[in-house]
């Protein structure tokens, strides 16, 4: 005989609750935000150099900017990060201790190594 599905009650819903209580206030603040109409720029003004200009808080643009040099500086910690991270990763320690670097072969070194394999092409 099967039952109708119950719903199970408890501490283990709060989680939920709570991004359900995130999501009704932020949507009602994108709801009640007013923006002013978009204005556009000046036909002959360069945006390029522009945002260049402004990235580094100078004030040479043609179109005034904000500073963006700590967005600058942010996105180039975390994309050096990422790429210490691969290097990281793409290390792997022998049966010695010592650290080697895992070359893209195909994984032909690595079935050298496991199966004593002369040619690794097999």
């Amino acid at each position: 005989m099967t039952t109708k599905p119950e719903l199970k009650l408890g501490s283990h819903l709060v989680p939920g609750l709570a991004a359900v209580g995130l999501f009704v206030v932020m949507a009602a603040t994108f709801i009640g935000a007013s923006f002013p109409n978009p204005q556009g720029f000046a036909q002959d003004a360069n945006i390029t150099a522009s945002i260049g200009y402004a990235m580094f808080n100078l004030d040479f643009g043609q179109v005034p900017g904000e500073s963006f040099l700590v967005v600058f500086i942010v996105i180039a910690v975390t994309l050096d990060v990422a790429l210490d991270g691969a290097v990281f990763l793409a290390k792997r320690e022998d049966d010695q201790g010592t650290m080697r670097t895992i070359l893209t072969d195909g994984g032909r070194e690595l079935k050298r190594t496991l199966f004593d394999d002369e040619e690794g092409d097999r």
